[in-house]
């Protein structure tokens, strides 16, 4: 059925926006305040921010996090937000926001950079400047092709069988046939850092979990801040605890109550189930 403009539900964009996890926002928001501040010419955002390989060394490691944030216009940033926030948001809402947050402020962000840096300044004695979210696109994308390549390893176009992990790869390559000024390297290193991390390569990076349920039980940090996506699925669904029938006897939950009734409690809390 061919797709209408009147099939489009405001409601349901709406809706899910509303729900973005915390990570997600903040990235969004961080890439429009970006923006922003590009717009004065006192001070150049892109010259400060730009993964630029002759320009990164001890004092400017900063460099190394910033250059997803910062984009070249309006159109960059709209198109790369617009792709980003589907993605981000899933592996948010998988992973937890605390564990998002350390892995694309950490390994995420410099092991791609670090590996354009060593080819593009190292081997090729160039000087090209990276900057976008594109390249948090192709992690993603990466993480989610060895994703799919676990339950699903090939897809069929016309007689042919296509590993699915290969479809980052494919999107690189019309992306960088089709939108000029776009650095194939520095997606191919992305491309590859999604890959280990879906393949469990980089695991020993990660914070170990341990940590992680630490600081959010001693911060409450479930409780504190909204949208916030708990590391504990399993134990507090995605935004919150969830109902058990594992409670209190039928004395214990008043004598009213009717016969056959299954008593609902709440693990660990009562804490919002919603954003």
């Amino acid at each position: 059925m061919a797709y209408t403009f009147s099939q489009f539900n405001p409601a349901r964009l709406r809706s899910y926006v509303f729900r973005l996890p915390l990570f997600t926002r903040i990235t969004i928001l961080l890439i429009v305040l970006f923006w922003i501040l590009e717009l004065q010419s006192t001070w150049n955002v892109v010259s400060w921010g730009a993964l630029v390989p002759n320009e990164v060394g001890f004092t400017t490691m900063y460099r190394l996090n910033t250059y997803p944030l910062i984009h070249a216009g309006l159109l960059h940033a709209l198109i790369n937000t617009l792709a980003l926030t589907p993605l981000l948001e899933r592996f948010e809402a998988e992973h937890g926001t605390l564990l998002t947050g350390a892995l694309f402020g950490g390994p995420l962000s410099t092991l791609p950079a670090g590996a354009y840096l060593l080819i593009e300044r190292g081997l090729l004695r160039s000087n090209t400047p990276v900057l976008g979210a594109s390249v948090w696109i192709f992690v993603l994308l990466g993480v989610e092709a060895i994703k799919t390549f676990k339950t699903n390893p090939y897809f069929t176009l016309s007689t042919y069988h296509i590993p699915t992990w290969l479809t980052p790869l494919l999107i690189l390559l019309f992306t960088t046939a089709l939108i000029p000024n776009t650095s194939f390297l520095a997606h191919l290193s992305c491309v590859a850092t999604g890959y280990l991390y879906g393949l469990n390569y980089l695991s020993l990076l990660s914070p170990p979990e341990k940590v992680l349920r630490y600081l959010e039980s001693k911060l409450n940090l479930l409780g504190r801040l909204p949208h916030y996506v708990s590391i504990d699925q399993k134990t507090y669904g995605r935004y919150g605890v969830l109902p058990t029938t594992s409670g209190p006897s039928n004395a214990a939950t008043g004598a009213g109550a009717a016969e056959g009734a299954v008593p609902m409690t709440y693990l660990g809390g009562t804490q919002r189930l919603g954003p």
